[in-house]
Order: structure tokens, then sequence, then C-alpha cells
């Protein structure tokens, strides 16, 4: 059940407390579609990131139940956030993979627009991929934030609010590779990739609409941090205090320490 007491936390985003990772799936996902319908009504089409990660799971299976006859995919161009270097599109741990078996195999959009992990030049990808979201505005980022909170790969050794690129390839730091262990997506910390593509911090800080779906206790400092803490690059996500249109979904435990 949603708390009203909380959404007003001074400088917070507004912050939908709820019992478990169903129950903030489903509010997420109701959100995101009241976006996307009056955005495709009020302009007919929209661009939409999203993050591909366990924690979107049952919000991206919520989305697909609800946007049934209320949301025309066929006029919605997709995009992600990041990409791991050297990984191809099929590699059961990549975020194009993620994508396709949760989402995209479900829907029709107008397009998508992948990042190509294993491009041989990764600069260059940077900078076909960074055109593609500069061609127009971002109508709704739908994104998680990570233990260390990070932004997509915007870890906190590389985050930078004021950043000139657009995407740009990164060097993912322990506790990010840890939690892709932790997560599933790796069997060994050895096997994570060290590098990746990384969407870049001013993309969330100007895109309309900001959905952000973080479960579990191991998020708890992240989200506290995130509301309550310095606007720091210390804790990147801390930066969603500075603009509006920022909707928050969290379960009780990650929200722990926000008492």
């Amino acid at each position: 059940m949603n708390q009203p007491a909380l959404t007003a936390l001074p400088g917070a985003p507004e912050l939908h407390l709820l019992a478990d990772r169903p129950a903030i799936g489903l509010a997420a996902a109701t959100h995101v579609v009241e976006v996307l319908s009056k955005t495709l009504a009020s302009q007919g089409r929209a661009r939409v990131i999203f993050a591909c990660a366990p924690s979107q799971n049952q919000f991206l299976e919520a989305l697909l139940e609800l946007s049934r006859d209320r949301v025309d995919w066929s006029r919605v161009t997709g995009f992600h956030m990041d990409e791991y270097v050297g990984l191809s599109g099929t590699h059961p741990a990549s975020f194009r993979h993620y994508l396709q078996t949760h989402f995209l195999a479900h829907v029709t959009l107008e397009a998508f627009h992948p990042i190509a992990g294993e491009a041989p030049d990764p600069a260059a990808e940077c900078a076909r991929y960074a055109a593609l979201i500069q061609s127009a505005p971002i109508d709704l980022i739908c994104l998680g934030i990570g233990e260390n909170g990070h932004l997509a790969f915007n870890d906190p050794p590389v985050a930078d609010f004021e950043d000139p690129a657009t995407a740009k390839l990164v060097e993912l730091d322990l506790p990010c590779r840890e939690q892709q262990v932790y997560d599933g997506c790796f069997t060994r910390l050895e096997d994570v990739p060290r590098h990746a593509i990384t969407l870049t911090i001013p993309v969330f800080r100007q895109a309309l609409h900001l959905s952000v779906v973080v479960p579990g206790e191991r998020k708890a400092a992240a989200i506290a941090g995130t509301c309550l803490g310095p606007i720091s690059s210390k804790c990147p996500s801390s930066i969603l205090r500075t603009r509006g249109n920022v909707a928050l979904f969290a379960d009780r435990a990650a929200a722990s320490l926000l008492a």
C-alpha cells in the first residue's frame, strides 16, 4: 500500500512504497501506461528507453498485460541504456537478449535501436547511438538504480552530472560487477565483462518522464542516498532530486533506511 507521508520527503522523487516485487511492477506499469497513453494522444509518437535487469521482471510482465488495447506500440520507438562490450545480442547475459526475451518478443514497436556491444570500434558505436538518442526528445525512461547508486552503468567513479557525451565507454567498478553475480546474470565475478557502453547522466536529466523500479534490501543504501543524501556522483542516482516527473517505486525492504 502507498504511504503518502513518504511522498513528501524533502527533495525526494514521488515515492510509491509497496509490499513486494509484483506490487511494484503493477504500480510502475500502471504509471507507464498512463504516461504513454497521454504522450501518444498528444503527439502521436513516443520514444522510450528501457532498463534491462532482473529487477525489471515484474514490471515488464505487468506492462505487457496492462498495455493491451491501451498502448499502440507500433507508434513507440525503443532504446536500451547500456550493453556489455564484447557480448553479442544472443549472449544470455546481454541486455539485448534480456529485453528481447522479456518484452520485445511480445510487442511490435515502430523501431527498436540496440547497442552493439560486439562492435569492433566501441567509440564509433557510442557516437552512432548518441546520434540516435539526440535526434529527438526522449519521452520516458523506465529504469532501475544499482546497489552503488548507478544509473545505467554510470558507476560512482565515472558518473558525470554534466557529461559532454551522450553515450560513452566505461569501466565497471567492483560493486557493480559483484551485483551482476548476485542478480544471477553471471555465475562468477571473473565472467562479468569489465567494460560497457552506457548512456550518460544528462540523458536521464533531460528525458521528460522517469519511472524508477527498485526492489530489495540490497538497494536500501542506494534509495536512502537517492532520497536523502547529498546530491553527489558518489551516489549518481541522487541527481534524480534535481528534476520533476520522477516516480520511484520501491518495496519496504528497499525503503527500509528512509524511516
